[in-house]
């Protein structure tokens, strides 16, 4: 008894696992749809995740620490460069490499930079060949045998994250190329993200869904102040933009924008924490601050949560 007990536990797995894909490719969606809840905004537009998000999935025979990254482009800003660093430092350390690819509208010989990834990476690299429900069954097994060609991939498993197909067989094959080991988080733990900068996501994720231009591009969330009390959680959230005309369309009509912004992320929060919640929003201009790599790491919530830390510990 005591020896099949030690034969259960050592058969547990656990490991660190990248998801790396193109802009718009489903990876923060298949995050949330992994995880069970919403732990990464998701919206039409190309490059909405700016930071690396861990996801943890846990299940009786083992868990997995997912890390949301960027979309892969090539970058021309200060932030751009800093996305794709968050790709490259993401790719540290890790177990698997899960790529992602738009099954719908990618060939394999069409995307260099992603086939890079897999190429430099001296681990085991799974292939998540995403939206597979708008493609055409026939297109299917032929699209796989070709991906097959270019790279020898650990596994090839077609999914939908919008709607869930192969999702479970994805897990499987992902546990199955983790060594074992023991949790690297608590079962109810879901990510490593605090709830203010969830918080400041999903204020920029309402803003995205209902900007145009260049807006959305321009904007960036931070949560000045975060207090709980006993009946109500207050959430004070400064919105950075870089022109004058951009913080005009941002605010609109007597407003009207930023409340319609406000109204949406504050229905969701309270779904998401469970509180009644007042938040407030204020828009400030930062000329330019994409192209700023200090302002750029100023508004990236680890920097801040290094502030946040320095705080309490000159406190106490």
């Amino acid at each position: 008894m005591v020896n099949e007990e030690k034969s259960e536990k050592k058969e547990f797995r656990s490991g660190f696992v990248a998801i790396v894909g193109r802009p718009n490719a489903g990876k923060s969606t298949l995050v949330n749809r992994l995880v069970g809840q919403k732990i990464a905004i998701v919206t039409s537009k190309p490059q909405t995740t700016r930071n690396r998000i861990q996801g943890i999935v846990t299940k009786p025979q083992g868990q997995i620490v997912f890390i949301d990254t960027p979309g892969l482009h090539e970058a021309d800003s200060a932030l751009g460069r800093q996305m794709m660093q968050e790709v490259a430092a993401a790719l540290e350390g890790i177990d698997v490499l899960l790529l992602m690819a738009d099954a719908s509208s990618m060939h394999p010989h069409a995307d260099d930079l992603l086939l890079e990834k897999a190429k430099r990476f001296r681990g085991k690299t799974i292939l998540a060949l995403n939206k597979v429900d708008r493609l055409p069954k026939p297109k299917l097994l032929p699209l796989i045998e070709s991906f097959a060609k270019v790279f020898e991939f650990s596994a090839i498993v077609p999914i939908s994250a919008l709607q869930g197909m192969g999702c479970n067989e994805l897990l499987d094959e992902i546990l199955r190329h983790l060594p074992e080991g023991a949790p690297y988080f608590s079962e109810d733990q879901v990510t490593d993200q605090p709830e203010r900068f969830l918080a400041a996501e999903i204020i920029r994720e309402k803003a995205i869904q209902l900007m145009y231009h260049e807006v959305p591009y321009a904007l960036a969330v931070v949560v000045e102040k975060y207090e709980e009390k006993p009946r109500l959680l207050r959430i004070e959230a400064l919105m950075n933009v870089e022109r004058d005309s951009q913080k005009k369309i941002l605010i609109g009509h007597k407003g009207e924008m930023l409340k319609k912004i406000g109204t949406e992320a504050r229905k969701e929060l309270e779904a998401i924490l469970g509180s009644k919640i007042y938040l407030g929003l204020f828009v400030k201009v930062a000329p330019d601050w994409r192209e700023n790599p200090q302002k750029v790491r100023e508004l990236d919530w680890r920097y801040q949560l290094e502030g946040l830390t320095e705080e309490l510990d000159e406190k106490e």
